[in-house]
């Protein structure tokens, strides 16, 4: 299946060019974007994701994004895309910019924006391993949904080399802090808990939903205390004392069944979560 592109205004092809070498988006990473999850034909949690589109964007130091001329974008690619898409992407740069660091003010700004639509793969459960670098919770942009994602590719790449499809992070004073692409939920002593936002991670879209969700349907899903979750709550996940989740727009909700080079057996409050959650996505894609 080819992917669906939306660039100002039109369809285009895979081939077309559509962004200049100039674009600040391509030059310092200095973009923001949102990835969706697609059910038939239908963008999930589209409204979430574009109010955090946006904070991530003024958080970034962006003009803020034309909400009507993205809706449209996306509705645009998901009608011209076939019934076989399950991802939407929408990136937001800052558009044409000088070669450095500094940027035009947002008044000054010709924004870039690019919606596609193609193909994703889900999967049932997730394998893990743990890596040496670590999230800054201190950084700039922590908590920001940016376009600068090599830390990410060089953390993924390296779970890809060990066979498994994720890497957990810890932050820079030992906290359990999130995925490459996803939030995480450690099962242990009848509830789930999640790294508080002040960890560094991002505010997810899914992991928000599960908490709300969670409390609605009376699962034992909570935010963690700062400092609650040390990183070496992992070595609990591997002895099997505790269980690992992951949640992320893709991913939706995937327990953990291997931990660098140890099997682990999901938990029963895992698994009730992850049914839990496709139960509601069933009722409402956009909630």
């Amino acid at each position: 299946m080819s992917v669906v592109i939306w660039s100002d205004g039109a369809l285009r092809e895979p081939t077309d060019p559509l962004v200049t070498g100039v674009d600040h988006g391509l030059t310092v990473g200095d973009g923001v974007f949102e990835t969706c999850a697609v059910y038939d034909g239908q963008a999930f949690a589209l409204s979430r994701h574009l109010r955090r589109l946006r904070r991530s964007a003024l958080g970034l130091g962006l003009g803020e994004p034309d909400d009507a001329e993205v809706r449209t974008a996306v509705r645009a690619v998901l009608d011209a895309a076939g019934p076989d898409t399950g991802r939407l992407r929408i990136t937001l740069t800052g558009g044409p910019g000088p070669l450095g660091s500094h940027r035009f003010a947002p008044d000054e700004q010709r924004q870039t924006l690019v919606v596609l639509a193609g193909p994703a793969t889900r999967a049932e459960v997730s394998r893990v391993v743990r890596v040496p670098w670590v999230r800054n919770e201190r950084s700039a942009v922590a908590g920001l949904k940016t376009t600068s994602y090599a830390e990410n590719v060089v953390a993924l790449a390296e779970a890809y080399r060990q066979g498994a499809d994720e890497a957990v992070l810890a932050n820079t004073v030992g906290e359990l802090c999130e995925g490459t692409g996803s939030n995480v939920f450690v099962e242990r002593d009848g509830e789930l808990v999640t790294p508080p936002l002040s960890s560094g991670c991002l505010a997810g879209i899914t992991r928000e939903l599960l908490l709300e969700w969670g409390a609605q349907d009376g699962l034992p899903v909570r935010e963690a205390e700062p400092g609650e979750l040390p990183y070496t709550v992992l070595d609990d996940v591997a002895s099997g004392r505790a269980q690992l989740l992951l949640s992320g727009s893709i991913r939706n909700v995937s327990p953990t069944v291997r931990l660098d080079d140890v099997d682990v057996v999901p938990g029963p409050l895992s698994l009730q979560a992850q049914r839990l959650f496709q139960e509601h996505v069933g009722r409402d894609l956009d909630p």
